[in-house]
């Protein structure tokens, strides 16, 4: 999925998803208050139901999103992390 520079998301998303970012940066925002700035290289998963998301990014960004019902686990929680893929 491509962002365009100056995107920002009209809504929270409830849906899970395992995200990389292949290029470019972003901003992942919960409604919890936690914000996570995410660059190329960066992995990160949220839950459904449980980690409602909002994306920002200032100057565009290419990610790699992958959705299933794997991510209704009440147990996974969001994580963000460090993988070179």
């Amino acid at each position: 999925m491509e962002y365009s520079k100056g995107y920002f998301a009209n809504h929270w998303c409830e849906k899970g998803h395992i995200v990389h970012c292949l290029e470019g940066t972003f901003i992942s925002n919960l409604k919890t208050g936690e914000s996570s700035f995410l660059s190329s290289g960066i992995s990160y998963i949220v839950s459904n139901n449980l980690d409602s998301h909002l994306s920002i990014t200032e100057n565009g960004v290419k990610l790699l999103i992958i959705d299933g019902d794997f991510l209704k686990n009440e147990e996974l929680n969001y994580k963000q992390l460090n993988y070179n893929f």
